[in-house]
């Protein structure tokens, strides 16, 4: 199986229009090629569970935790 990430604005005019997102998945899998389009996290709770995947043996308490004293360091 191949995977890989690329802008719509790459793709032939007919599947541009068809596709309403910036990024499209592409995946070959046993000869077949999927397109999946991608959405950007846009509510605070999905962009914390995007950040909580990159940590997956950090607790939730200390990812919290961190992430309040990284924004008192940006101050």
């Amino acid at each position: 199986m191949t995977e890989s990430i690329m802008n719509t604005k790459a793709l032939p005019e007919v599947l541009f229009k068809l596709i309403t997102t910036d990024k499209v998945r592409v995946m070959e899998m046993s000869g077949e090629i999927r397109l999946i389009p991608l959405q950007e996290p846009t509510d605070y709770i999905t962009r914390l569970r995007g950040s909580l995947a990159a940590y997956p043996e950090m607790s939730v308490d200390k990812f919290l935790t961190r992430k309040h004293a990284d924004k008192e360091l940006d101050k």
